[in-house]
């Protein structure tokens, strides 16, 4: 029997992450579910990735504490005993403000959660992955945001810089790991449908800006981890070092 590969998705109790888990347990892979603190979320996810044949282990931690990063890796090695892919989508957005009245303290979790996190993730995939490691390759997706390259003025520049961030990562690493065997990818997600609108003091942003969108509506999570899955797939084999937007047109 083939074994089942593995991937480690942080962020993966709600949203996107738990959509992109769902459909990865479905496609024959195991699931490491990383989450901050909604652990019955996290629980939901890890059943419905059972229910389809899949094994998962839960992996709590803030990855805004660089301490934590490596015990979540840990923990993974020993539910799985390898690592076939990285997906690093945790992130955060806080309440719409100018650059003008950004705290120290909010630009600190803003880039210790949707950047720092993702380098020192993919530090330790690489080191598990890369064959100049002993590894047998793999792939690391990077979720970015449409914001990165919109700029979100008048609202969220913090955020959109965090992903502009996960842009260049994705490029810069993507050019040192090309030739160990790993496939360094970034999606942009542009208005989706999901709980991070609301955590950002906006429950119906995504339904009010939806229509603003060229295809007239917003997007599901499910669209976003379609995008996903292709990636992590042999079937986008000769893909690194881009990011794809996945924004209606945005």
């Amino acid at each position: 029997m083939e074994t089942r590969k593995a991937v480690l998705i942080t962020g993966a109790s709600a949203g996107i992450g738990a959509a992109v888990a769902r459909m990865a347990a479905a496609r024959g892979w195991d699931v490491g579910i990383g989450y901050r603190s909604d652990k019955a979320g996290a629980q939901a996810v890890a059943g419905e990735v059972e229910a389809v044949g899949g094994h998962a282990v839960l992996l709590p931690g803030d990855v805004s504490d660089p301490a934590v990063i490596p015990g979540l890796f840990d923990t993974f090695d020993t539910a799985f005993g390898r690592l076939d892919a990285l997906v690093n989508n945790a992130g955060i957005v806080d309440v719409a403000a100018r650059v003008e009245d950004m705290t120290a303290e909010r630009l600190g979790v803003m880039f210790a959660t949707n950047l720092t996190s993702a380098f020192l993730c993919a530090g330790e995939a690489v080191r598990r992955m890369g064959t100049h490691h002993g590894g047998k390759g793999g792939v690391i997706v990077n979720m970015s945001s449409k914001a990165a390259t919109l700029c979100s003025a008048n609202q969220y520049v913090d955020y959109a810089a965090s992903k502009a961030g996960i842009d260049v990562l994705t490029k810069g690493l993507s050019d040192e790991v090309a030739g160990h065997g790993i496939r360094v990818v970034g999606l942009r997600p542009g208005i989706i449908d999901t709980p991070i609108h609301g955590r950002g003091g906006e429950p119906d942003r995504a339904d009010r800006l939806g229509p603003t969108v060229p295809m007239g509506r917003k997007g599901t999570a499910e669209e976003v981890a379609e995008a996903v899955l292709w990636l992590m797939s042999d079937q986008a084999s000769y893909v690194t070092g881009t990011s794809f937007d996945v924004a209606g047109g945005r």
